[in-house]
């Protein structure tokens, strides 16, 4: 269906937990969030009804994230139960890639066709000092794993951080002139624990490209513009939601691990699932989208949220 700016919704991001095994400085405070009570999230059973009622309001491609996605019980569940679903066309996942390899091969076999993974440096003491509890090999053995079990089109995503990894956007290219691999660099949001960041950790992608004038320009995919180096098997992705807004674009709503649904990422708007079912959970999905606003405001303050990203799904 459409919202009331005439833009075609049909792409959910539901997340499946708040919780992760990691400590990103950006995404989550270093003692973590408290777990919550067993009935505060969605059940097994509730995600998959959730993409059942947006299914039929149109959507058609569900993306499942966290925090940690992996680290929830029942995840392949969730997953057979989605891909099961006769309008779902396209089902993804990101993840850190810490438990790829024990998870790609089940995955696969559950139904998810696509995965991102998080990788925001290739220096193994940065990536400690990011995630607070990772290490660079786990996310190397994740995206190993990952083509081993046949996924293809595998996406990495890097958040800029201005100060911290601008350093790096050399080596992050060059891992595209080799392997068939989208590098996606995505712009660094004022919300949660960077909110209040200084504005040099917040680093365009228009910076970027002024660095690299070698990169070509291709076919966009959704909200990323996309390019690629001479001779690359791989391509570079810009997501700049902060830059060049792009909201008359935006085709996604998104749905909490306790249930509520956002048709805004940076709009403190949320619309409670919990407790409907059948027609009347279909109904509340109808709603959140036709309360899709035009645009978000980062132009102009930090996001109007008041959730981290780990509580609303990367």
């Amino acid at each position: 269906m459409t919202d009331t700016f005439g833009r075609r919704v049909d792409y959910l991001r539901l997340s499946v937990t708040d919780l992760c095994n990691y400590r990103c400085r950006y995404c989550m405070p270093a003692e973590g969030v408290p777990k919550r009570e067993h009935g505060e999230i969605l059940s097994v059973e509730e995600c998959i009804e959730v993409v059942q009622a947006a299914a039929r309001c149109g959507v058609t491609k569900v993306r499942l994230t966290g925090g940690e996605p992996l680290i929830r019980r029942g995840i392949l569940d969730i997953c057979r139960g989605i891909a099961g679903i006769p309008e779902v066309r396209e089902l993804c996942l990101t993840t850190n890639g810490s438990l790829l390899p024990e998870m790609a091969v089940p995955l696969r076999q559950a139904g998810v066709d696509r995965l991102n993974i998080s990788l925001d440096t290739l220096r193994p003491d940065r990536f400690a000092a990011i995630t607070r509890t990772g290490t660079l090999q786990q996310a190397l053995d994740g995206i190993a794993a990952a083509e081993e079990a046949g996924f293809t089109g595998l996406k990495l995503n890097t958040v800029l951080i201005g100060g911290f990894n601008d350093d790096e956007v050399g080596d992050f290219l060059a891992l595209t002139v080799d392997r068939p691999w989208e590098l996606r660099f995505i712009e660094l949001m004022p919300m949660g624990p960077c909110a209040q960041w200084e504005k040099t950790c917040f680093l365009s992608a228009g910076a970027v490209l002024e660095r690299f004038p070698a990169l070509e320009p291709i076919e966009a995919q959704g909200v990323a513009l996309r390019y690629r180096l001479p001779g690359a098997k791989g391509t570079v992705g810009f997501i700049s939601p902060v830059s060049h807004t792009f909201c008359s674009q935006c085709r996604r709503i998104r749905v909490t691990a306790d249930g509520r649904l956002k048709s805004c990422l940076h709009s403190r708007e949320e619309l409670d699932l919990r407790g409907l079912r059948g027609a009347a959970l279909e109904e509340a999905v109808r709603q959140g989208i036709l309360q899709k606003p035009l645009e978000h405001h980062l132009s102009d303050r930090p996001s109007d949220t008041p959730r981290s990203m780990n509580q609303i799904g990367g």
